[in-house]
């Protein structure tokens, strides 16, 4: 195989369970031309810069996650959202080596799809707050003029992630603690999983 990096043989020997499926998937992209890479610790698969497909190894099954898949056309009806709340994304779940081959100028044919999407400049037109602010979150912003000012100052995909947050918990008393905890991160503009990083 032409373009590869170690590091992705290094995921895929790691994933023992998957690691026939992972090759075959692999391959398949490669012959796309693809510059092959690793991010977010994961084989990511590029055209110019830009991230077009990602591998992965779940529990049960393999995943190839097209970054826009949102804006693909999904002719044969295999894309499916990877959670609830995903806007741009869409994956194709995989159980083994004869479903990918049974799939692979399907497969081929929305990689193929997903590069001319980069080509074209096409972007997923990203609702900026489709969820509704919880009330208890209005209302600390309304009190603190300093963490409302912070709060318009985080991207939108962050925003998003606190009010997912915070509307998650069923009881009002829980919505203020969560608030209240997030309270400093977000006074320093950082992100409810950025923290984990930090």
């Amino acid at each position: 195989m032409n373009n590869t990096t170690p590091q992705v043989d290094g995921y895929i020997r790691k994933n023992k369970k998957w690691q026939k499926e992972l090759e075959a998937l692999r391959a398949i992209v490669l012959e796309c031309s693809l510059v092959e890479e690793v991010k977010w610790r994961a084989p990511c698969y590029t055209f110019e810069g830009r991230n077009v497909v990602l591998l992965g190894a779940l529990k049960d099954c393999c995943v190839l996650s097209f970054m826009k898949g949102a804006l693909l056309k999904d002719t044969k009806g295999v894309l499916e959202k990877p959670g609830e709340n995903t806007q741009a994304g869409r994956v194709i779940r995989l159980a083994s080596v004869q479903e990918i081959d049974a799939m692979k100028t399907t497969l081929k044919a929305y990689v193929k799809e997903a590069i001319k999407v980069e080509k074209s400049g096409l972007k997923v037109d990203f609702k900026k707050s489709p969820e509704p602010m919880p009330e208890e979150l209005v209302a600390a912003l309304d009190e603190n003029p300093a963490l409302k000012k912070a709060f318009e100052a985080l991207t939108p995909g962050r925003q998003r992630g606190y009010i997912l947050h915070f509307s998650s918990a069923k009881q009002s008393k829980t919505r203020v603690s969560r608030i209240e905890k997030c309270t400093p991160q977000i006074l320093e503009g950082i992100g409810l999983n950025d923290w984990k990083a930090k």
